[in-house]
């Protein structure tokens, strides 16, 4: 019995140990030398007001909360991701029997390309990313399409986070 207890410490404390390791807040998979990356502002190809503003600067905090890239001017980056917004709509999304629209949805869908500017080498081109969010008509707050659009907006942001830090 003694014999056994040691055998199952002597486990634990090698299962235990083996997680330890060397913490690094970059994810080591990605190219030093692209690690640099400028986001200009996106073009908008929609008739939504600012939607390229509020979308190009939320990717922007999400790559600086993230710090696998540096987000820098473009005279010090090595690459570059640009973009457009090229879709803005409004559409029902559920309606009663007697067809009366209960809910909308907001689709916002962008364009992205992602470039390593000494070689012109896109690591991803031409990439479409597609962002929803829902609100009631019911909703007499008054922001509800703006929550929405909040919602698709950090829907974006997820994806592009993805496709930018984790696809490498």
């Amino acid at each position: 019995m003694y014999r056994l207890s040691v055998m199952v410490a002597l486990t634990l404390l090698v299962l235990s140990a083996s997680g330890c390791g060397v913490y690094s807040t970059t994810s080591g998979r990605i190219d030093e030398a692209i690690r640099l990356v400028a986001v200009p502002y996106f073009e908008n190809r929609t008739a939504e007001p600012n939607i390229e503003v509020e979308l190009t600067e939320n990717i922007i905090s999400a790559l600086q909360d993230d710090n696998t890239l540096r987000v820098v001017h473009i005279r010090d980056a090595a690459t570059e991701i640009t973009g457009k917004v090229v879709r803005y709509n409004l559409r029902e999304a559920f309606t009663t029997s007697e067809l009366q629209v209960d809910e909308y949805q907001v689709q916002i869908m962008v364009e992205l390309t992602m470039r390593v500017l000494e070689t012109g080498e896109a690591i991803f081109e031409k990439k479409r990313i597609t962002g929803t969010g829902n609100f009631a008509v019911e909703d007499t707050g008054g922001s509800a399409e703006a929550d929405a659009r909040a919602t698709a907006a950090a829907e974006i942001v997820r994806e592009v986070l993805a496709a930018v830090v984790e696809d490498w």
